[in-house]
């Protein structure tokens, strides 16, 4: 047992803070950020949208919140994961900067 919450919590940790600093650089909007976006087609506001959801998201996961809000907030970035590589694959860009 204390293994298996071992393992979660290392999982959801790492999960959550790699959301919340790619929601820093996404509300940062710099200019590679920016570049890369309207490159791929998407216009420019959704970084924020984008940044705000994974920032909410990764602050659920580690926070004393109700277990329906952490479902939603896994099923929020499964979205975002499969969006992100149907993106990559379509538009033929690398997946890493």
């Amino acid at each position: 047992m204390k293994r298996d919450k071992i393992i979660y919590w290392t999982t959801t940790g790492l999960l959550a803070a790699g959301m919340v600093m790619s929601s820093v650089m996404y509300l940062g909007k710099s200019e590679e950020m920016v570049t890369n976006f309207t490159s791929i087609g998407y216009p420019v506001f959704m970084l924020g949208i984008i940044g705000v959801a994974k920032l909410l998201g990764g602050i659920a996961l580690v926070a004393p919140a109700p277990e329906r809000l952490k479902e939603w907030a896994y099923a929020g970035f499964t979205f975002v994961f499969i969006g992100a590589a149907w993106t990559h694959i379509a538009t033929g860009t690398p997946w890493i900067a």
